[in-house]
């Protein structure tokens, strides 16, 4: 880390140590944040943290989200081993979505955000408002 950086960075902050070795061109921070950052699989998380659901109950539960981008956003965070698909040979077939154990391991840290997001929200807004007011 150059003198500059390290005079912004506050002590009370973790650091990442040295990052001249990451290879910011196939970074596996932001291959991970993009799919988790979306605009909904924060909240199917969440929602998945608590206990299964059928797609159903996911639907009803994020009326403003499309069937489509709900199929696709919870396609994504299975391919990424978060959640979990149980086919149950009904009549129609009933899927069920859970989170599995890597999911629950992304959920603790993610948790954080979220309570971090709840608490800092208005503050976040106003300085968004200051800024455009300001340009």
């Amino acid at each position: 880390m150059n003198a500059t950086v390290s005079r912004l960075k506050p002590a009370s902050l973790p650091t990442l140590g040295d990052v001249s070795h990451f290879n910011f061109d196939n970074c596996p921070v932001r291959d991970l944040l993009s799919q988790i950052g979306g605009k909904w699989s924060t909240l199917l998380l969440q929602a998945l943290s608590e206990r299964p659901y059928r797609f159903g109950e996911l639907r009803r539960m994020v009326p403003d989200i499309s069937q489509r981008m709900l199929t696709q956003t919870l396609r994504d965070l299975q391919r990424d081993g978060y959640v979990h698909r149980e086919v149950y040979p009904t009549k129609p077939p009933s899927v069920e979505y859970s989170m599995t154990p890597l999911g629950r391991s992304l959920y603790r840290p993610l948790s954080e955000v979220v309570r971090w997001a709840l608490d800092n929200h208005e503050a976040v807004k106003t300085a968004r408002d200051r800024f455009e007011a300001e340009a």
